[in-house]
């Protein structure tokens, strides 16, 4: 993790911020907020930690992992950047819910929760505008947990490579960021599961992979499983 001294928040959460409130108090968010290099693997946020900053994730891929009491993880949701992170903690107060993780090298910004608490508590309009970016994220983990309650282990690795090409990576070709266990621990099946249906759905011509590189060939058989379960 390396940190950088001359902070500059991105145009996108410069744009955001500056619709609502003033410039002196986005100066002030900016200059008690930190820019952290983490690379792959590193942990950004820490589950059970007592919560002091809300992250903006400025560039990279991050995954939500939550880890049982048996030590059994699972990856709640995959996020990539431009995104706010952690907006659940700003007024959960105990302790984080779950880690956040760097999935490939992120610039990340983290901003004091008091300051940030306090602007929003001054600045309706941007308290929700801040709330609605923070729960169209929590909003796709949860369709991630309806499918994996209602949907078949194919079903459920279907619904997670359309949701890294079309959330993720924007393609329906892609390098994936993800071994075959995080895979495993997004679908909540076993990493053989993973290696069988990908080799499967290769053989029946409905992904193409080659090495890290998938590509989705067949849309309309992967939907039809999707929806199948």
């Amino acid at each position: 993790m390396d940190i950088e001294k001359n902070l500059q928040f991105t145009n996108w959460l410069r744009k955001i911020s500056l619709q609502f409130i003033s410039e002196k108090d986005f100066e002030r968010l900016d200059k008690t907020s930190t820019k952290l290099k983490f690379k792959k693997g590193e942990v950004i946020l820490k589950q059970g930690n007592q919560p002091t900053h809300v992250a903006f994730l400025e560039s990279g891929i991050v995954k939500f992992n939550f880890e049982s009491e048996s030590n059994k993880n699972t990856i709640l949701t995959l996020v990539a950047a431009p995104k706010i992170l952690g907006g659940a903690n700003l007024f959960y107060k105990d302790n984080n819910l779950f880690s956040i993780i760097a999935v490939e090298d992120c610039e990340v910004i983290l901003m004091d929760s008091n300051v940030l608490l306090s602007l929003l508590t001054t600045y309706g309009k941007f308290a929700v505008a801040v709330y609605q970016i923070a729960s169209d994220m929590f909003k796709k983990s949860v369709f991630n947990f309806i499918s994996l309650a209602n949907k078949q282990k194919e079903g459920r690795i279907a619904d997670i490579i359309f949701y890294l090409a079309d959330n993720i990576y924007h393609s329906n070709a892609f390098n994936l960021s993800l071994t075959r266990k995080e895979l495993a621990e997004f679908a909540c099946c076993s990493t053989e599961n993973i290696i069988m249906t990908l080799s499967k759905w290769q053989a029946e011509n409905i992904i193409k992979m080659t090495g890290k590189h998938l590509e989705i060939t067949n849309i309309e058989k992967l939907k039809q499983i999707s929806k199948i379960g």
